[in-house]
């Protein structure tokens, strides 16, 4: 079992394991950072969802920085099991943790957040789906951060905010409308 530590925030320097489960492939601390260095350090009042959970790098991350709430969503019980021994650890009580299929959870979920996280494993090539998915899902003035193995063509109505590449692993922050303003 590996970890990866949380780079920001209340709970900085913090580590979270990392089964070896196969598939599960944690934003790197390079990524992370310069992410959170795009959506700013704080994202006080934030809600974030964290549609392919995984290791909860990204929604502890975001707890870390004050945001309201961290909803993920992790479908192998293993990793889910992972994500609450972290979370109870940190009493990270923003967080709600739910063990379901992130697709068709968000298709059924009325709720809207600030930021959503996409991430889903790369060989299951679920990317331009999980768009589908999570757009309805974004608030007003809301982001989509997604990372996969190539760049990901922004759905209708976005476009790429920032972008960044490390190594085989596209990132990408979307926005609404055609030319977003930074």
């Amino acid at each position: 079992m590996g970890e990866v530590r949380i780079i920001g925030g209340q709970w900085k320097r913090s580590k979270l394991p990392v089964p070896d489960v196969p598939g599960l492939r944690p934003t790197s601390d390079r990524v992370r950072e310069t992410l959170f260095n795009w959506l700013g350090q704080t994202l006080t009042g934030w809600r974030v969802l964290d549609a392919f959970a995984g290791s909860g790098a990204l929604g502890f991350e975001a707890a870390s920085r004050d945001a309201e709430a961290v909803v993920m969503i992790e479908r192998e019980a293993a990793l889910v099991d992972g994500l609450r021994a972290s979370q109870k650890r940190l009493q990270a009580t923003a967080i709600t943790i739910h063990r379901a299929n992130a697709l068709n959870w968000m298709t059924a979920c009325a709720d809207r957040f600030d930021l959503i996280f996409l991430d889903p494993p790369f060989a299951d090539d679920l990317f331009d789906r999980a768009l589908a998915a999570a757009v309805p899902l974004l608030a007003e003035g809301g982001l989509i951060y997604v990372e996969s193995p190539h760049e990901v063509a922004a759905p209708a109505g976005f476009a790429t905010w920032r972008q960044g590449r490390a190594g085989a692993v596209h990132y990408q922050l979307l926005r609404r409308g055609e030319n977003p303003a930074p």
